[in-house]
């Protein structure tokens, strides 16, 4: 090492500050010139008086002051940055001058870094803590005596039967009487008045104009009336064949069932016998249904009747009387062959035709 270089380095010591390092080409280089420096340190200080602290040694003895540590707050890890990497300046070329130490600032001393403390780790949910062990169950134990200790149950109180609803008892006839057109239609359709409530499928209300001149009348309703009936139809009494046919007859004499007819029967369900065959009402069956009757006849403001068949007749009068006018409450009364008859004996529809022109003469009261 040169002279001048030793006299920086001793210099550089007594100031406190460390030997400018330059970065050599070659390691062999840089181990020299370290070499070279801690001969000049021993060399000096053999030269200096005992007893003299060394700056260096005194720099290495003076405890630091340390930035009084304060409590890091909790920062969340922020996300890593990229930084790009340093640039290594190329060796300089070795120069003995100190010119340079002339004009650099005097380094300041880096305070020790505040210790980073870890995130606190946040508490666990209490939905992912371990259940508390359970107790280890009991041993099962085959005795019975907990059962000679134990109550007997007190019985369970008898429940009270439920009251049976009361059954709807039978239209009075004064209900009856008081009754309009839909009132009258529920009434027969839910009619209890009777036995024939009991053997019927149906009952069937009669059809036709509201406003009727003419009430004609059957003595009751037929199987196919009953089907129909059930099967939630309105076709009324008389359907079917017998029902044309008599539709035909009332045409003849300007009537119909769209406007001057309605056709009743004197029982508004089917009669029959133990074999399942029709027969014809009896006199019980005939006095309760009577009511529904009157009321039809003064709703619809009917001036005269036309009973058709010799049940019907008998049923309504007590007897046949074809051929003549009688009367009903005051009403004229005409019977007359009934059209399922007339479809059988079509020789008979004469006399039929004669039946009609004699209602129409009692309806027009020239008799």
């Amino acid at each position: 090492m040169s002279q001048a270089s030793q006299r920086s380095a001793v210099f550089l010591a007594e100031m406190g500050i460390a030997p400018r390092w330059k970065l050599r080409q070659h390691a062999d280089a840089l181990q020299d010139e370290v070499q070279d420096a801690a001969a000049v340190d021993a060399e000096v200080l053999s030269e200096m008086p005992a007893g003299v602290p060394h700056a260096a040694e005194t720099a290495h003895a003076a405890p630091v002051p340390s930035a009084p540590q304060a409590a890091a707050p909790v920062v969340q890890p922020a996300a890593p940055v990229a930084v790009p990497p340093a640039v290594v300046p190329a060796a300089a070329a070795p120069d003995d001058s100190t010119a340079w130490f002339d004009d650099a600032p005097t380094p300041a001393v880096a305070a020790a870094p505040a210790p980073i403390r870890a995130p606190a780790s946040p508490s666990q949910p209490a939905a992912q803590r371990p259940a508390a062990p359970r107790p280890p169950a009991p041993p099962l134990d085959d005795s019975t005596a907990w059962f000679d200790d134990a109550p007997m149950p007190a019985p369970a109180p008898a429940r009270a039967p439920a009251a049976a609803a009361p059954a709807a008892g039978p239209v009075s006839d004064a209900a009856i009487a008081a009754m309009d057109w839909p009132q009258l239609q529920a009434a027969v359709k839910s009619c209890t008045r009777c036995e024939l409530c009991h053997s019927r499928k149906a009952a069937v209300p009669g059809r036709g104009d509201l406003h009727a001149q003419w009430l004609v009348l059957a003595a009751a309703p037929s199987a196919a009336d009953e089907a129909d009936a059930a099967a939630g139809g309105n076709a009324g009494p008389l359907s079917a064949e017998a029902g044309t046919l008599l539709d035909n007859m009332l045409k003849a004499v300007d009537l119909s069932t769209a406007e001057g007819a309605y056709i009743g029967t004197l029982v508004k369900c089917r009669p029959t016998a133990a074999d399942g065959s029709e027969r014809a009402p009896s006199a019980d069956e005939v006095a309760a249904c009577r009511p529904f009757l009157d009321r039809e006849l003064e709703l619809s403001g009917a001036r005269l009747l036309l009973a058709i068949g010799h049940p019907a007749g008998k049923g309504l009068l007590g007897a046949a009387a074809r051929g003549k006018v009688l009367r009903y409450d005051g009403r004229p009364t005409v019977a007359t062959y009934h059209p399922a008859d007339l479809l059988r004996r079509p020789e008979d529809k004469g006399k039929a035709w004669a039946d009609l022109c004699l209602a129409r003469s009692a309806h027009a009261g020239r008799l």
